[in-house]
């Protein structure tokens, strides 16, 4: 025993430990036995006998699989998806502002449906770039970025964003959805406070709830809002002698829910004032206002480094795929390790990366296509604003249109009922797009008019022009939208045929709505 290394030292401690309290060496030895007993064990109990198990014959197996009746993969669609899914329609070739459709018996003159502002899907150039990436590239890589996903072909687009917005750099995520749900969670965690517009895209809402920080709602659009919710919070932590914490405004620069814009200058200075850092979601702003379409920043003439983080989708925007975040090193920098889509999805395929960099390329060199899109966005507001049936929220620049049915009676929204624990606002809000939490109780029939806008749809559809009604995912959703249809419009046609799309759909809206 004493010529092993490091028993006197084992021997010396037993007698010492058995000395001072002899019921602990009697546990030891317990713990000792157990512990060889275990590492002795046999990982597996496949070679010990089945007595705790039934042996069936190939008879009883058979009867047992005949009767097995598994569970849908999904539910079956009640009659009202069933008619929705129906009246899909089913394009034939390439999308685009003409599409060819089956079963259509007019032949369709306007696309009023699909994102495509700037006309980037059928740009021939991009199809063939993104032809000669794929045969290069191949079609993916399958792998993340931070391991062995990132191309040259990322870093060149990341390069091409930060530079297009002016910021110091930016970092691309592989899905559109997941960029601001991912960007959120990355930079708020729990006791932080974020301070969120009501009337924010469902992604915004999914990033806000994986974050699990504190929220406080402001009524949508509503800035005097804003500075009332951020005084609350600040007297608040004052009463409560809090430490500080980080302090987030969260909003949009147009709305996907009604096509709203946010006062972008105005919101700069309350930040500033507040000390709050600022996450702006320009999915729908980036390619599409702005002289060059680099969003609101342009449209106000802001540096973009007043926005602490840019995010938005290159799937509306340019036509191609996946999402950024701009704004300084550090934040991107921060990303890298610490945001969710970025480190566990698949990079990017190059194709999608070099479509995006082209899609830049023509935004900054053809800034007349951005003055074509802003001109049939007049043509389309023209004939739209002056209809008595419909009640339009959207901004006069923005390039979604959201029309809702008129009430006989000024739409007033309610507080919705919530404790005072909650987070939420419970002030009244302004008339708005924005339903409140409990519609039920008010002057909304959300099914009825659903329904009277899927025949406005289907109506229009039959005179040659796709539209489409805003689908939401009813009861999902932290605030719901009110029923509308929305129209987005493309510089890739002329005038005169928005005009005659416009048109038509405003005499759907007139026979449907009146009857």
């Amino acid at each position: 025993m004493t010529s092993i290394p490091g028993s006197a030292v084992l021997v010396r401690y037993v007698k010492s430990s058995h000395q001072n309290d002899p019921g602990r060496t009697v546990l030891e030895l317990i713990l000792v036995a157990f512990a060889i007993f275990t590492l002795l064990q046999s990982r597996t109990r496949a070679d010990r006998s089945g007595k705790h198990f039934i042996q069936f014959t190939d008879k009883e197996i058979d009867e047992l699989v005949d009767e097995w009746t598994p569970e849908p993969l999904a539910a079956p669609l009640n009659d009202v998806e069933a008619s929705d899914l129906a009246a899909v329609p089913i394009v034939v070739g390439q999308n685009g502002p003409k599409p060819t459709l089956t079963k259509q018996s007019a032949k369709i003159i306007a696309n009023l449906a699909s994102y495509n502002f700037t006309g980037l899907a059928g740009k021939e150039v991009i199809k063939e770039r993104a032809i000669e990436t794929l045969r290069k590239y191949g079609l993916g890589s399958c792998g993340p970025p931070g391991f062995y996903g990132t191309l040259d072909v990322h870093m060149q687009l990341e390069r091409d964003l930060a530079d297009f917005l002016g910021t110091e750099a930016a970092i691309i995520y592989s899905q559109g959805f997941s960029t601001i749900s991912s960007v959120i969670p990355a930079f708020c965690k729990r006791g932080d406070i974020i301070v969120a517009d009501r009337g924010v895209n469902f992604a915004i809402q999914k990033g806000i709830q994986i974050s699990r920080s504190t929220v406080r709602w402001y009524d949508h659009n509503d800035l005097k809002s804003l500075e009332d919710v951020l005084d609350a919070v600040e007297k608040e932590r004052k009463k409560r002698r809090g430490p500080l914490t980080r302090r987030f405004i969260i909003t949009e620069g147009i709305f996907e829910k009604d096509g709203a814009m946010t006062d972008l200058p105005k919101l700069i200075e309350i930040k500033y004032r507040k000390k709050y850092r600022l996450i702006l979601d320009e999915s729908i702003s980036f390619g599409t206002v702005g002289r060059t379409g680099r969003g609101l920043t342009e449209l106000y003439n802001v540096p973009a480094t007043k926005v602490d983080m840019l995010v938005g989708s290159m799937a509306i925007g340019l036509c191609a795929g996946g999402g950024f975040c701009a704004g300084s090193q550090n934040v991107i920098d921060h990303q890298q390790i610490n945001g969710p889509s970025f480190v566990f999805s698949a990079s990017m395929p190059a194709l999608l990366a070099v479509s995006a960099s082209e899609g830049i390329d023509i935004l900054r060199s053809s800034p007349s296509i951005l003055t074509k899109l802003q001109q049939n966005i007049r043509v389309a507001r023209t004939l739209l604003d002056d209809l008595d049936c419909i009640s339009i929220p959207s901004h006069p620049a923005s390039p979604i249109i959201h029309m809702h049915v008129r009430k006989p009676t000024p739409l007033l929204l309610h507080p919705a009922s919530a404790s005072s624990g909650s987070g939420h606002s419970l002030k009244p809000s302004n008339p708005t797009s924005v339903l409140p939490r409990e519609a039920s109780k008010w002057d909304w029939d959300i099914e009825a008019e659903e329904r009277a806008l899927q025949q406005v749809v289907e109506e229009a559809l039959k005179r040659g022009v796709m539209v489409t009604r805003a689908k939401r995912l009813r009861g999902q959703e932290m605030v719901e939208a009110r029923p509308s249809i929305r129209l987005a419009l493309t510089s890739e046609l002329s005038a005169d045929e928005v005009k005659k799309a416009v048109k038509i759909v405003s005499n759907a809206l007139k026979d449907v709505l009146r009857k």
